[in-house]
């Protein structure tokens, strides 16, 4: 029939242009680029670990953060971090060395020895809180270390300032107010915890005023130092240093002379004719010895005369037999 179209179809006269997506359409089949790393995707195993240990470092970083022993060394550790002690010899050990502590965790139902006694009657005579906690949580506290049920927490040590020290030690000894000259061992470079605990008793037994460390790329106190030093950690102080050479350059303007010990320097230490005056030793690593400006610096760099088959002396070592000497030397003054 004219005038009819087909029955269903629906015809549509043309207006013109009909507006288009706007690029829509092209930015659909760009895709969304590529598929997220594991740690990325909500849902993936691999980003609850990562959370939870994004977690975990903000937790030790405002906390303080806590160090298992063992696991990390001292440099480049802040000044407010703390440590967990951890196993029943090393945990025995450190109270025993008197080393201050905040608490002592036993794990529920811990298998009792005589360790575990040991440090249960040592801890109770320091007055340290006794906490009876959950294996789950001492993993989580020790940052999964070997544990052995016992883990002792040591709080953050006080770091006097280098410069302050010297300043009022020196005051002190124009005043009178102290006996023998001032008497300090500056480390350069030195790593090693125990090494600092070894130096530090060594100081303590020779009438030392103090040790002088650098904030940043070297040892602190930590637990092992404090074990190695045999509670003398106590008595000494240990004062950071925010740069060596600036503390080195305001000692020497106090009237502290500033003598490097190294091989082959130009003073053997028998004839070490300062050691009578104020004094700060300075020790470099066993393998690199003292840096370049730190030697420039020294008013002397004095040797110790060794065999000729032993290229050196560890730090601990040598700061002993010099402290020795300077000490055999100041008493003869004194004598005379």
């Amino acid at each position: 029939m004219a005038g009819k179209g087909r029955p269903g179809a629906i015809r549509k006269s043309k207006k013109g242009p009909s507006v288009g997506t706007g690029g829509h359409g092209r930015k659909a089949l760009e895709g969304k680029g590529p598929t997220p790393k594991a740690e990325d995707r909500p849902y993936h195993k691999a980003y609850r670990t990562k959370e939870l240990a994004e977690r975990s470092a903000a937790k030790r970083a405002g906390q303080p953060g806590r160090l298992a022993a063992g696991r990390g060394g001292g440099a480049g550790r802040s000044k407010h971090a703390e440590e967990m002690v951890t196993g029943r010899n090393s945990v025995v050990e450190a109270l025993r060395a008197n080393v201050p502590a905040k608490a002592l965790y036993v794990a529920v139902r811990i298998e009792m020895d005589d360790r575990v006694r040991e440090a249960m009657k040592l801890a109770a005579e320091a007055g340290i809180p006794l906490l009876e906690t959950q294996k789950p949580e001492l993993d989580r506290l020790t940052d999964d270390a070997i544990h052995q049920g016992l883990a002792l927490q040591v709080p953050p040590y006080e770091y006097p300032d280098a410069f302050e020290l010297a300043e009022s030690t020196v005051e002190k000894w124009k005043k009178g107010h102290i006996g023998s000259a001032p008497l300090f061992i500056a480390l350069d470079g030195i790593t090693d915890p125990r090494n600092l605990g070894a130096i530090i008793r060594s100081v303590s037994a020779f009438s030392g005023h103090g040790v002088i460390v650098p904030e940043r790329r070297s040892v602190g106190v930590t637990a092992a130092a404090w074990k190695t030093s045999a509670g003398a950690a106590v008595r000494v102080p240990v004062a950071k240093a925010p740069n060596l050479n600036t503390v080195l350059r305001q000692m020497k303007e106090m009237g502290i002379f500033v003598l490097g010990l190294d091989g082959g320097g130009d003073v053997a230490l028998p004839g070490l004719s300062l050691a009578t005056e104020p004094v700060c030793l300075v020790v470099g690593s066993e393998g690199k010895g003292l840096s370049r400006l730190t030697r420039e610096l020294c008013d002397q760099i004095v040797s110790i005369p060794i065999d000729s088959d032993m290229e050196s002396l560890n730090a601990g070592m040598a700061v002993a037999i010099s402290l020795y000497e300077v000490s055999t030397r100041r008493a003869a003054a004194e004598a005379r």
